[in-house]
């Protein structure tokens, strides 16, 4: 059966990242994707230009709509919105037995904050019921480093796209304290916006379908690594990927 990925997330009115990259993703992986939106942001390459919260009795009506009729079998979570969401949904989602990404957004690729200081402090209740957890090095940060999240009892990955140097390594850390290791060939290209989201979602799908999570992390980097180079080239800005034009990947 086709793998049901219910993906909580903001929307990206310039189609590059949040819930429109989501969809992207697990549609060229095979699965299917279904959405609660958690905001509505006006954006594009350039910048976010306004943010909308959207009521949290929405966002749980959304996901409660698709669970009750179509069902779930991993969920991927991105953009919350308010720490109130981020405390309603993890009190909802604890109740399904499925994988969990959360990846903790906080700030766009542009720079644009996209996260309160009180949400993120509500990202433990996240991190709490999360089987994976994806910060890249400034998110980790912010997050107090990899003890704090990996006392959740989750999975750990730590994206290396923010550190310097052309050999990014992306570490998956164990809450027994494994670790292995990817690395790659920096791709010299700008059109980089919406990469934390398409590998999350990307991930999510895989551990839908049933993949073992380091197979679906490794699937996962490369989908994003050939969507970097397949980019459409749009925008003055940090351009959208191209996951339209990953093509036989499944």
């Amino acid at each position: 059966m086709t793998a049901r990925i219910l993906i909580i997330a903001g929307s990206d009115s310039g189609g590059g990242a949040g819930i429109q990259a989501d969809i992207k993703t697990v549609t060229m992986l095979g699965g299917h994707a279904m959405t609660a939106v958690t905001v509505v942001t006006a954006q594009n390459t350039i910048g976010v230009d306004a943010i909308h919260v959207i009521p949290t009795d929405l966002v749980i009506a959304q996901i409660d709509a698709v669970v009750r009729d179509i069902g779930v079998d991993a969920v991927k979570i991105g953009m919350i919105g308010s720490a109130k969401t981020a405390d309603a949904v993890a009190d909802y989602l604890k109740r399904l037995a499925v994988p969990i990404v959360f990846d903790p957004v906080m700030i766009a690729t542009s720079g644009a904050e996209l996260a309160d200081a009180q949400t993120i402090s509500a990202f433990e209740r996240l991190m709490a019921i999360a089987s994976l957890v994806t910060p890249n090095l400034p998110e980790l940060e912010a997050l107090g480093g990899t003890k704090p999240i990996l006392a959740h009892g989750c999975h750990l990955l730590v994206k290396g796209g923010h550190g310097a140097g052309d050999d990014i390594v992306d570490r998956l850390m164990s809450p027994r304290g494994q670790v292995r290791e990817w690395h790659g060939e920096r791709i010299d290209t700008t059109h980089t916006h919406g990469t934390g989201c398409t590998l999350a979602s990307a991930i999510a799908c895989g551990l839908g379908q049933g993949l073992a999570i380091d197979l679906a992390i490794e699937r996962a980097i490369s989908f994003v690594r050939i969507a970097l180079i397949e980019a459409p080239g749009l925008g003055a800005g940090h351009g959208p990927m191209g996951q339209q034009n990953v093509v036989d990947f499944q």
